[in-house]
């Protein structure tokens, strides 16, 4: 591999660092149901506690520090971070009845939110980190009928939360030093136990996400029927890498090289090959469960990855 990363060892789920590092959270009692995943035993999500915003948030400590650490005393090649969009946080951390004593709207929240994350990314541009990327799930409701018919139950309108969306996200990088730093966020429809909770194509969202993100990468999820077709991609600027996410994160089955050629080739009809890399469609664990292959399925599917990108753009 030529680009490392910790695997996220050192988190119980993928947004979890800044729960930690951040004050302001506090444990409540789960609703009876937080949201429906959809896969093997699809069930409900379980009663028990989550992390809900129950004061203002101050920033007590670096989110990413020890990990990066671990990294560099440890890895032979240029690393990799990651860090959580503020996105995800008024999506599943405000509590109406606790949260909006100190934030009043989830807009509200969100303000505060992006100055940790902002704080974060440019820590780490001080540290040198090469490659930063941004894990973005929420724009999945966007595209998901479903999604965009709850947030309008909840007295938000969808339309108006992306434009919020995509404006949080660019704040986060408004005034990072890009020479010589790769910027990329990652899309998917979630990644737990083997379940998702979004469907959709990319294509109601594609102009305006792809047109107006400040990044310089986009990590896709296309391992599925869910993510809908390739086409979305002819509003890719020319200045962009699109990262395909056609290996499975979720399903134990090793997908073959010829059929990862073939879908490589149909999306280079909407975005030249050279722009074009591979990628598993999410991480093999984005929480502590982690999804139902084994530790050598796991192994089976990077190498494919690896061997695959070589094939097709050399090493």
């Amino acid at each position: 591999m030529d680009i490392c990363t910790d695997g996220e060892f050192r988190r119980s789920g993928f947004q979890n660092d800044l729960v930690e590092a951040v004050e302001g959270f506090v444990a409540t009692a789960r609703p009876a149901v937080v949201r429906i995943w959809q896969g093997p035993g699809g069930e409900p999500e379980e009663q028990g506690t989550r992390q809900v915003v129950g004061g203002k948030l101050r920033y007590v400590r670096r989110l990413t520090e020890h990990q990066l650490l671990f990294l560099q005393a440890h890895a032979p090649s240029p690393v990799k971070m990651t860090v959580p969009s503020p996105n995800q946080f008024p999506a599943i951390s405000f509590q109406p009845g606790v949260t909006d004593q100190f934030y009043p709207t989830r807009s509200d929240l969100l303000r505060d939110l992006v100055s940790i994350i902002k704080r974060e990314i440019a820590a780490l541009v001080e540290d040198g980190v090469p490659y930063i990327q941004v894990d973005e799930p929420r724009y999945s409701y966007y595209v998901d009928p479903k999604w965009r018919q709850h947030l309008r139950d909840l007295g938000e309108d969808p339309d108006k939360m992306f434009e919020e969306a995509i404006a949080a996200d660019n704040a986060c990088l408004e005034g990072i030093q890009r020479q010589g730093l790769t910027l990329a966020m990652h899309i998917c429809r979630g990644n737990n136990e083997s379940k998702w909770y979004a469907e959709g194509g990319y294509e109601p969202i594609a102009e305006r996400l792809f047109g107006s993100l400040a990044v310089d990468r986009f990590l896709l999820e296309y391992d599925t029927e869910r993510a809908g077709t390739f086409e979305p991609l002819r509003f890719m600027p020319r200045d962009k890498m699109v990262v395909l996410g056609l290996v499975s994160s979720k399903d134990p089955r090793l997908e073959s090289q010829d059929e990862l050629l073939r879908r490589i080739d149909e999306a280079s009809r909407y975005v030249p090959i050279e722009q074009l890399a591979l990628s598993p469609q999410c991480g093999f664990a984005s929480t502590a469960a982690g999804n139902l292959l084994t530790e050598e399925e796991q192994w089976r599917k990077l190498d494919l990855v690896v061997a695959t990108a070589r094939k097709l753009w050399g090493a």
